[in-house]
């Protein structure tokens, strides 16, 4: 009987062992992928087609980041559904800091709240930082008909239907909303971001666009109809802004985030990383080009703008609904 417990006690002691063990060779391995990130390319994951705002911020920003990482950062695109298919794809990588994505904040936020079949949520990721923001609006061309957002409403209500490009679930919310309200006949062209949008826009197929901010680089051949945030632009200071219009608005975040579950010391080495890239001299001037701000947000800070951004997404839907 003495032996049997002795045995038993033998038994639990070593399985305890092995747990220990174990426990500690995981740490051990979170901390030794934490020191010795990176020691490998990184891919930086842009969820629109070439050409539009983000995916212009990237290539010069992702030459930033290689300086600040010590490793090469390659861009890849993986457009459609508003950001949800690139959005999708960094959702299921490992943890590991080798996969991050640069997109809007809406494309993490409202995709999956619009889209209940979307596999991800705000959630699913990590968020690394805040890099800028995109002068998010609704633009025409010059040779419309019509020159503010009050004339354009005016000529759609004498029964001139138009079309407008968008480029996400909530844009299109928000466009059918403001239809709602003025009681007219707009239709939504889905396009993959600002590469696919200027040429819409340029090419007389849409009357209207929603844009990210890429309008602000060509100058006079776009025209600002309303700011989608809940501000006017600084560069179309005359165009009122949706909420003081309609009482609603976007967010306009540009982040950097991972898959969820990212170690600490990872997360610390991207926020550096990021935080550096924002000040390098070239990433500045494409900012300058596209009229953007800087707006470096911590990884830390990130989690209230998460939680506030939430909130007014809900206002915006249950407002549109």
């Amino acid at each position: 009987m003495l032996t049997h417990q002795i045995k038993l006690r033998i038994h639990k002691l070593s399985i305890a062992a092995i747990v220990a063990t174990a426990a500690i060779i995981a740490s051990g391995s979170q901390m030794v992928l934490a020191a010795s990130f990176p020691s490998k390319p990184v891919t930086l994951i842009v969820p629109f087609k070439a050409g539009g705002s983000t995916e212009t911020m990237a290539q010069v920003l992702s030459k930033a980041l290689a300086k600040q990482l010590g490793t090469k950062v390659i861009v890849k695109t993986r457009p459609g559904g508003g950001g949800a298919v690139g959005s999708t794809f960094v959702s299921q990588q490992k943890p590991d800091g080798y996969t991050v994505i640069f997109t809007t904040l809406v494309s993490v936020t409202a995709e999956p709240m619009l889209k209940p079949q979307l596999t991800y949520t705000h959630d699913s990721f990590t968020f690394l930082a805040g890099v800028t923001e995109y002068q998010m609006a609704f633009i025409t061309t010059p040779d419309k008909p019509y020159k503010t957002f009050a004339e354009m409403v005016a000529y759609s209500k004498k029964g001139n239907a138009l079309n407008v490009a968008d480029q996400s679930g909530l844009s299109r919310v928000v466009i059918n909303y403001m239809a709602k309200q003025e009681g007219v006949s707009w239709t939504a062209i889905p396009t993959r971001g600002g590469g696919e949008m200027v040429p819409f826009i340029l090419g007389n197929k849409v009357d209207f666009a929603w844009s990210g901010g890429i309008h602000q680089k060509y100058g006079d051949k776009m025209l600002v109809l309303a700011s989608a945030l809940p501000h006017r632009l600084a560069a179309a200071p005359d165009a009122p802004s949706l909420k003081e219009i309609y009482g609603i608005s976007m967010p306009g975040n540009a982040i950097i985030a991972g898959p969820k579950g990212m170690p600490a010391d990872v997360i610390a080495k991207w926020e550096a990383a990021i935080k550096g890239a924002i000040d390098d001299p070239d990433f500045t001037k494409i900012l300058g080009k596209l009229k953007f701000p800087k707006a470096f947000v911590s990884s830390q800070d990130m989690k209230g703008v998460v939680a506030d951004t939430i909130k007014v997404l809900k206002d915006t839907v249950a407002a549109a609904n």
